[in-house]
Order: structure tokens, then C-alpha cells, then sequence
């Protein structure tokens, strides 16, 4: 095979494409299409233990029951997240899915559950990625921040609140000239008697309004040639706010402005811009203290290597609420006096549908249980470049499947195409994960 020896597979064993293609026939594709639909878009057993099994289920439940009912109004009028969906998941214990048993949160105090968040993240986007699916991470950015960094009494204050999901938190990293290239940042953190004080821009501060800590990371050396080793990262309070602008003012004159970027999607959290002037940030809300200047970029970086992998969990919960939209309209639209779903085409575009989201499921299954293990933290970036390409071709396709109702506002296969086009983007968009991460680990580890 001259294509696959010119991309490295000529080691293939004997067999293994020819298996490939005798499987994947129009005949068996049409037959998975076929029970898929009769399945009702069950792709298949996940196999989860009995533990995160129960996760499952009970998220589930609360994303069909509560969250489901809300997420069209949502986005059409762009509103802030409703209580009654907040007031679910902290009693769910949703928010300290990352933070210890022992500062009261839902995670073993002796080993990492990643795929119990896993499969709670999935569970949530499936009805509403900016209503509910993201929700969790920041709250476990910020978590694994303090767990890294944090002095035994930040520890002991923040984490149970982060938990509780009082206050709610925001990750303010982005600047206005500087994304990915997050070592360059520029935001000015000067140190003086009273603390510190905070000069400069962030931008896309997802949920900044609603939040009462943003987690900050700023230059505290002046120094431009230490890049990464010049900063540090500080924890702002500030009053939670449902508007879309937002002003905070300090007694001494310090101030916060807050304004909501308007997006076609991933609506309901709302990403800031952030302006801080003169902001005073007392010397205990710097992460680690004294011990914690110039460290902010690792501190940042823990957090971020979870938010990959959650990501990856976002795009196969949208994935699967499209299937599901799609499976269910196929069998209630009729063409020339039958479903759509009885024409081959359909099932065929439904097989290959579920094909990728089983892929992109179990491969982000794999790379949790390796993130348990103390590893997989390129395998984090890698799975979160597959699964979020991947929901964004599965939602197209359910999008066509819909045909002409697809395109209208009304219809959820509508909201998740525009949802799923921003995983690609945040946690690291994916050209930086391809240069930066993965393809740095692979060069790295050739030798």
C-alpha cells in the first residue's frame, strides 16, 4: 500500500487492511446504522464499573430533568446560568469532583479520579455545553492550582469553598495580545506594603461576572527575559454580578471593570474582558505566598493538563446529544412515505457518526485512567485534538440529517454545531496543543 508506507504503516500486520475494508462495507455500515437507530442512539456499552456507572445515570437524570428544560432559552437569549441549575450541582457535590475528601470535597484523598469527572462532564454537555458542561472546570483548575502550590492554610480556606461552589470561580490567564504563548503574559502584579498591586488586561475570562475569586496569573518580575519563571498566580474575590458589564471599586481607589464578549455559542457562562487598575491583592491570595512568586505558570499549567481531558469529555457529550437528536428526528421526518432513518444513506451517516464518538469516548476513557496513573499528560492534548474535531463533524452531519429545520434556532442540533466549534479553541487551541505539546513529546521521546 504506497499511501500507507509513505505515513509510517507499512508495519501494519498482514491482513489488517483488507480486514478494514471487508468490515467497513456499505452492507455491515447500513446494519449499525440500523441499530442505532433501533437503540435509540445507544451507541454502545461504555464500560464503566458500577461506581462511575451511578455517576452516570444520576447526572444524567439531573441533565434531562433540570437542565435540559432550560438550555434552548439559554442560548437564543443569551442568559446568565439559572440558580436552579447552580443550586443542583453544588447539592450534587458536582463542584468538588477535584478537591479532596479531606477538604471536603468528592475526591479519594490517596488517588485521582479523572474518569469520574469524566463521565459527569459528558453527561452535563450532552444537553448543554454552555449551560452545564462546563461548570466543573474551573472550580478543578483552580483546585489543582492550590493542591500543587497553595500554603496548608490556603488549602484549608479555599478548597472546601471551592467545593461548595462558594464562591464560584473564573480563570483569567488570556490577554489580549497573548493566548497560548501563555509564558508572555503581560498583566503587571507590583509588590508593596499593603500586597499587591494588579495593572493590566485579560480576556476571555469565562464566567467572570458570576464568579467571586478569579484565578489570576500575573508578571510579578518586571524582568521580560525570564519569560515564565516572572510569573505568579494571585486569587481576586470579588462580588458575583449577573450582568453582562460589571464595575468593582477598592476603598483605596482600585478598580475592576468587567465586560461580556457577545459569541454565536457557549452561551449561559459568558467570557470577560478584564480591565484591573491599581487593584489591590492582599499578600495571603498570592498562590504558595513567598514561596509562590515565580511559579505561577506551573501552578497554572496542572490545572490546565484536567481541562484538556474535560474537554475531550465535553465534545463526546455534544457528540452524543447530536446522535440522539438525529436518531430520534429520523425516525419522525418522512421523504417520499417513509423515515429518513429507513434509506441506507441514513444509516450509513448514522454508523459512521457513532463510530467516532465511540472512538473519541473510549480513547478519553484510556486517557483518564492514564491521568489517574501519574501519566497521560500528552495524551491529554491529544485526545482533546481528536474528540473536538470530531464533534464538530458530527454535529454537521446531524445538522444535514435535519436538513432545512437543522439551521433554525428551534431546533438543539443547531445549538450544539455552534457549541461544538469553540472546543477546538479554549484549553489550548488546537494548533499550539499539535506544535507545542504533542508534537514537542513525540520529538522529545524519539530517541
Amino acid at each position: 500500500l504506497p499511501i500507507a508506507a509513505e505515513y509510517g504503516l507499512s508495519s501494519w500486520p498482514e491482513g489488517l487492511t483488507s480486514f478494514v475494508g471487508a468490515t467497513l462495507t456499505t452492507k455491515n455500515l447500513t446494519n449499525l446504522g440500523q441499530a442505532l437507530i433501533g437503540r435509540n442512539g445507544n451507541v454502545g456499552d461504555r464500560a464503566l464499573d458500577q461506581e462511575k456507572s451511578l455517576m452516570a445515570e444520576t447526572f444524567a437524570q439531573f441533565a434531562d430533568e433540570v437542565v435540559a428544560p432550560l438550555a434552548e432559552d439559554i442560548h437564543r437569549h443569551n442568559l446568565s446560568i439559572p440558580d436552579d441549575i447552580l443550586k443542583g450541582i453544588r447539592e450534587l457535590g458536582c463542584f468538588g469532583l477535584s478537591v479532596p475528601q479531606r477538604y471536603n470535597g468528592l475526591l479519594p484523598d490517596d488517588q485521582e479520579d479523572s474518569l469520574g469527572m469524566i463521565v459527569v462532564t459528558e453527561e452535563l454537555s450532552r444537553v448543554s455545553l454552555g449551560g452545564a458542561g462546563s461548570l466543573i472546570t474551573r472550580p478543578e483548575i483552580m483546585a489543582r492550582a492550590l493542591m500543587q502550590g497553595g500554603t496548608e492554610e490556603q488549602k484549608a480556606h479555599w478548597l472546601p469553598k471551592l467545593a461548595a461552589g462558594n464562591p464560584l470561580c473564573a480563570i483569567a490567564i488570556t490577554e489580549p495580545d497573548f493566548g497560548s504563548d501563555v509564558a508572555s503574559v503581560r498583566l503587571k502584579a507590583t509588590a508593596t506594603e499593603e500586597g499587591w498591586i494588579l495593572d493590566g488586561a485579560k480576556t476571555w475570562s469565562t464566567f467572570a461576572g458570576k464568579a467571586g475569586v478569579l484565578l489570576v496569573l500575573a508578571r510579578t518580575d518586571p524582568d521580560l527575559n525570564l519569560g515564565h519563571r516572572g510569573l505568579s498566580l494571585f486569587m481576586v474575590e470579588k462580588p458575583s454580578f449577573d450582568e453582562e458589564s460589571f464595575e468593582v471599586e477598592q476603598p483605596q481607589g482600585g478598580m475592576l471593570f468587567g465586560k461580556a464578549i457577545p459569541t454565536v455559542g457557549y452561551r449561559g457562562m459568558h467570557s470577560y474582558q478584564l480591565f484591573f487598575d491599581n487593584f489591590l491583592v492582599p499578600d495571603t491570595h498570592l498562590i504558595g505566598e513567598g514561596q509562590g512568586i515565580g511559579k505561577g505558570f506551573y501552578f497554572t499549567m496542572r490545572g490546565f493538563t484536567g481541562g484538556r481531558i474535560q474537554t475531550a469529555a465535553r465534545a463526546c457529550g455534544v457528540m452524543q446529544g447530536a446522535i440522539d437528536k438525529s436518531v430520534r428526528y429520523t425516525q419522525e421526518r418522512k421523504v417520499f412515505g417513509k423515515p429518513i432513518g429507513d434509506y441506507q444513506l441514513t444509516r450509513v451517516k448514522l454508523a459512521r457518526m457513532a463510530m467516532y464518538l465511540c472512538a473519541s469516548r473510549q480513547f478519553t476513557y484510556a486517557v483518564g485512567r492514564l491521568m489517574d496513573q501519574g501519566e497521560g499528560q500528552m495524551e491529554a492534548s491529544l485526545v482533546k485534538l481528536f474528540a473536538c474535531r470530531a464533534a464538530e463533524w458530527i454535529t454537521r452531519e446531524a445538522m444535514q440529517l435535519h436538513g432545512g429545520m437543522g439551521y433554525a434556532e428551534e431546533t438543539d442540533v443547531s445549538r450544539y454545531w455552534l457549541d461544538a466549534r469553540v472546543l477546538s479553541i479554549f484549553e489550548g487551541t488546537e494548533e499550539a496543543l499539535a506544535l507545542k505539546v504533542v508534537g514537542r513529546s513525540l520529538l522529545e521521546n524519539s530517541g
